[in-house]
Parts: structure tokens; sequence; C-alpha cells
């Protein structure tokens, strides 16, 4: 199904994580088309929060302050989200049904390196989830 650019996306912080310490892999080039508008992310104010929580423990000090600016670009490139409704719990991982309430109230597909955690929310509510790599396939075939 060919439909017009910009597609809405939600991108799980799996994604984030790797697309900013992992440099030509399909989460990077995930967050390039993120930079570049390529794709319109939605991001609710709690999904940015876990963006910044998990990075800040997960890197190096130096390395988080190094990132902490490109996560303020991105977050300024995104559509926030409200969450009118919450669908909570859907999957096993808290922190998934954060991305979970933003894919639905935004109508987006969510993108995700972790589809396992999302099977449920996949077969109950009927969310599209797809890993980096379909992703950027699916971009550089035209396919959105």
């Amino acid at each position: 199904m060919i439909t017009t650019l910009p597609i809405n996306v939600v991108i799980d912080t799996n994604v984030v994580l790797e697309g900013l310490t992992k440099q030509g892999s399909a989460p990077s080039l995930v967050i390039d088309a993120w930079l570049t508008e390529l794709i319109k992310v939605h991001v609710s104010n709690a999904l940015a929060y876990e963006y910044e929580d998990v990075l800040a423990r997960k890197l190096s000090p130096e390395r988080w302050q190094a990132l902490k600016p490109i996560l303020r670009t991105l977050l300024s490139r995104s559509q926030f989200t409200i969450i009118y409704y919450s669908w909570r719990p859907t999957s096993p991982d808290p922190g998934d049904d954060l991305v979970i309430d933003c894919a639905m109230n935004a109508k987006a597909i969510i993108t995700t390196s972790n589809l396992r955690d999302f099977r449920q929310a996949r077969e109950s509510l009927g969310l599209q989830v797809i890993t980096p790599t379909e992703l950027v396939t699916r971009l550089a075939l035209g396919e959105y």
C-alpha cells in the first residue's frame, strides 16, 4: 500500500538508544529519517521522559551529555500526542505500554526491535508493528 510521506510512526525507546549509539544500523537510519522529517514521529510526554530516562541511565555521563542536544532536536521535530485514552496493560513491559498508548492515540505505526512484547497489542488492538529494518526498507522502496 502506497501512502503519502511522511508516515506516522512511534519509535520504541530501544530503537532510539541503538539509533543514537550504533552508526550505520537500521535504527540509526530511522533516526536519520526522523531528523530529516521523512517520517512523522509521534511522542507523548511520558514517552519523551522515557527516552531521556533510558538514555541517561544506559549511557556514560559524557556520552549522554553529547547526545542530549540530538535528543532535543529529535523531540523538536516530533508531533506531541496527547493521550486521551490508555490501553494498559497491553505489554509485558510497562515502558512498552507508553509506546502503545501513543501509537493508538496518534493512529501510528510502531517501530521496535522487540516485536515479541508488542504481539498482544498487534492482535488485540490491530496495531501495525514493524522493525527498524522493515521501516527503512519500505521507505527505500517508496512504499510510504
